[in-house]
Parts: structure tokens; sequence; C-alpha cells
């Protein structure tokens, strides 16, 4: 029997549909989970929080998405082992929730997304997202190769990491900087950063391993009529390009 993964919906979430599809096109057995069934949320193995406007991002992005009655189910699932993956605004809730880079106790962030810099206005580019983690570091990435590059979209106006120095210095030290912006031939460099984020960082992983957020989209990215430029095969509804970390996530739940 396969893994059975959540795919929770707050008010306010909008990219639910495409993450259910790319989750199940990859092989996965995923479905939503509305706020109101918030109790079901135990009986599933993995939770996959997608992208939106959680509570019309009021106060900050994801933060009082963090206080929801689905993050006690998320929380203490990833407490226990449960591979937790949060894109965009699901990023921005577990930033929020605390439990991303973990480095402090639950529902005290230590990091958040902030307002993009230098101006704060709303991004929407093609992006490339950039292992800086050896892929065993996460078991969400384990099946990715050495310094993957994963095609995606940044599409938020709340993007850019923020915290203070010396949490900084501990997403560092602690090796939870999963992902760095980079360009398609996987330089480096602050031109390849779409928001001001610190660190150049597009993704960030707790100290177990087993929960993962990163702002840009890889499931709009994720099936080859996506970018017919680039496509896997003949089949354009075939999963391609973002669909990679889709798949290694669903190869860890195996």
């Amino acid at each position: 029997m396969s893994a059975r993964i959540a795919v929770p919906v707050f008010p306010g979430t909008n990219s639910e549909d495409e993450t259910v599809r790319l989750l199940r096109d990859c092989g996965g057995d995923a479905e939503l989970v509305h706020w109101t069934s918030a109790q079901t949320l135990a009986s599933y193995d993995a939770y996959v929080l997608s992208g939106g406007f959680a509570y019309e991002d009021r106060i900050r992005a994801g933060a009082i998405a963090a206080h929801d009655r689905i993050m006690d189910y998320v929380i203490e699932g990833a407490q226990h082992g449960k591979l937790v993956f949060g894109i965009c605004n699901g990023a921005q809730i577990l930033l929020e929730a605390g439990l991303v880079p973990g480095t402090g106790p639950v529902r005290r962030p230590t990091a958040a997304f902030a307002k993009n810099a230098p101006e704060p206005h709303f991004v929407c580019r093609h992006v490339y997202l950039k292992l800086e983690i050896e892929p065993s570091r996460c078991a969400i990435t384990a099946a990715l190769p050495p310094w993957a590059l994963v095609p995606a979209w940044a599409a938020h106006a709340e993007g850019r990491l923020a915290a203070s120095p010396n949490d900084l210095e501990q997403i560092v030290s602690g090796d939870h900087l999963a992902f760095v912006y980079a360009h398609a031939d996987g330089r480096v460099d602050d031109a390849a950063v779409p928001n001001g984020s610190a660190l150049r960082c597009a993704g960030l992983v707790n100290g177990a391993g087993n929960v993962l957020a990163i702002m840009p989209h890889p499931e709009r990215d994720g099936w080859n009529f996506n970018h017919l430029d680039r496509c896997s095969g003949d089949d354009v509804l075939a999963p391609s390009g973002g669909a990679a970390l889709f798949r290694s996530f669903l190869e860890a739940l195996s």
C-alpha cells in the first residue's frame, strides 16, 4: 500500500490542484484536505503545503496559518518523522511555525520569508534552484544528484530570507541551506536571486532532514507542456522539469 499524502487547504490556498496533480502524475497517492477536516490529517503519512495566500497573508505571509489547527497535526507529524514539504506560501508557513530551520522552539520562528528587496514588489520569474546540501542530508532531496538544478517559477511578494546575523550563522553552520538560486548553467551569483534573499536562499531544511521549505514553484514547471523547448520525451503531458523534486519526495516515501 502506497503512502498517503495530504495537501492541506487553508483559506486562501490557491496552488493545491496543481500540487495534487503532479504528485499523482509522478505516482503518488495524494489528496486535498480542507481546513474543516483538519482532524483527518493524523491518518496521512506525509504532507505537502502548497502555495497561495493563506488568510490573505495578514500580519506576515504564513503567520496566521502557522497557528491554524491544521498545523497542530503537521507539527506533530514532523516531530514523529513524517515528511513535510512546503512550497511558496507553504514554505512561509513552515518558517512561521518554527519547523524550518528548526533552530528554536515550535511556533517561535528564527527566520522568515519577508518582503522582496530592493523593491517590495511581486516577482514572477523563471528560476533554477541549485541543491546546496549533500542530497542525503534531506530525505526529500535524497534521490537527486549532487548539485542538482531544479527549474521552477518564483511567484511571490515575500520570498526574501530574513533573520538575525546569529540565526543566519546557525543556518549555515547547521547545514540548513538546502537550495540557492542559480542560473541555468549552474552559476550562483546575486543576479540569479529574484528577491534579495539572504544567503541567496531558495530553500531550507530542518535539522532532522524531514522538513523542506522552498520558495519557488516546481509544480509550475512540472510537465512537458510547461516548457516545450526542453521536453523529456514526446508526451506533452508527461511530468518533467520541476517534477524531479516531486519524484525525489515520493522516492523517500517509498
